[in-house]
């Protein structure tokens, strides 16, 4: 299991964090295989490292107010 030191939001010290899925490329939640969920091996607590892209495939519609009829 591959480790790395980083500071714990929830501990508030440096600490060991290790990956969720320890095997390389086999996270089923990205496409590359690539996880970046890591955890704290003291607390639990998760945290994401590295970049997450995003697409924007989807945006929300303009709100338009109605036309008053006089």
């Amino acid at each position: 299991m591959t480790e790395i030191i980083r500071h714990c939001p929830d501990c508030g010290w440096e600490r060991p964090f290790a990956q969720y899925h320890a095997a390389p490329g086999r996270c089923p939640d990205v496409a590359t295989g690539y996880c970046p969920e890591w955890f704290c091996l003291i607390c639990g607590t998760t945290v994401m490292l590295g970049g997450v892209l995003a697409s924007r495939q989807w945006q929300p519609e303009p709100v338009v107010a109605p036309a008053q009829v006089a």
